[in-house]
């Protein structure tokens, strides 16, 4: 299935899982170049533990395509084979990004997004909090404000589900947004919604992570990017990112180094998903850097 309907365009993404067998690349390339196709980027991954293979394939054309009538010519090949797969026009993906009280990983991503390195357009910033707005409304962002409580947290995540829909956005990122969404509202958001978590997961949990590496003596902080599902920092990993440090470095020094792993890890991770190159496999993921 597509994105969005309708979509006209020249050149286009195709991302795809389904079991492993003999003659789904041969299908696959035989589509495309019966629809007037030529490949521009070819990825393929043979998971040989789950036993399925995963392909994303760049594609251009001489004319505009429908990807919606494409999508629909392509279910025979996808059913023989047992395929989930989508295809992506090319245009910027559409993203959301929401905050609490730390701008540092908003701070990067606005950044990347102003110098096109993020290969996304960033819509809108939601928090719970008016801390980071002035940063936001200085990169031209519309800032929405929804507080949350134990007594209003529906409704705030009905807010949030609103505004996700209005803006028609194709990823929620979680930067450093620091509620538990409920169940409800990751099951709503699956597959497009991506958290930054302080650590390696599933270590230092909670609060002050920092001062918990402190006291055990770390020798290296990490930071991780991954989906957000309903068992809380247990989502499929998309990226890690890793520094070493020794003994000198007392809690504010690491937290310092903790934020340039998680502004890294987690904008890579977006800007990869933006590209669809992040693939679901089980409970984990297969990305196509």
């Amino acid at each position: 299935m597509t994105r969005s309907s309708s979509v006209q365009t020249r050149s286009f993404t195709l991302t795809l899982s389904c079991p492993n067998r003999t003659g789904i690349v041969q299908a696959v390339s035989s589509y495309l170049v019966e629809h007037g196709c030529d490949i521009a980027e070819y990825r393929q991954f043979d998971d040989p533990v789950r036993g399925r293979l995963f392909l994303r394939v760049q594609a251009t054309a001489n004319v505009e395509v429908d990807l919606d009538a494409m999508s629909h010519d392509f279910a025979p090949v996808a059913t023989d084979f047992e395929m989930d797969f989508e295809l992506h026009p090319d245009r910027d993906a559409r993203v959301v990004v929401m905050v609490s009280k730390l701008g540092h990983c908003l701070n990067d991503l606005i950044y990347r997004w102003r110098a096109g390195a993020l290969g996304a357009e960033i819509v809108a910033v939601v928090s719970n909090h008016e801390d980071l707005r002035p940063m936001a409304e200085a990169a031209g962002l519309p800032f929405h404000h929804i507080p949350v409580s134990p007594e209003n947290k529906p409704e705030a995540e009905s807010q949030l589900l609103q505004l996700v829909d209005d803006y028609e956005a194709d990823l929620v990122v979680l930067a450093r947004y620091m509620q538990v969404l409920s169940d409800q509202t990751c099951k709503a958001l699956h597959g497009r919604a991506i958290n930054i978590h302080h650590s390696f997961l599933p270590g230092f949990k909670g609060a002050k992570p920092y001062h918990q590496a402190y006291d055990r003596g770390v020798k290296l902080v990490g930071a991780t990017a991954h989906f957000v599902t309903p068992d809380l920092d247990e989502g499929p990993i998309i990226e890690q990112e890793v520094i070493r440090i020794d003994h000198t470095y007392d809690p504010r020094a690491l937290q310092t180094v903790g934020r340039d792993a998680e502004a890294l890890a987690l904008s890579r991770a977006v800007r990869w998903y933006c590209e669809n190159r992040v693939l679901l496999n089980g409970n984990s993921t297969v990305v196509f850097r």
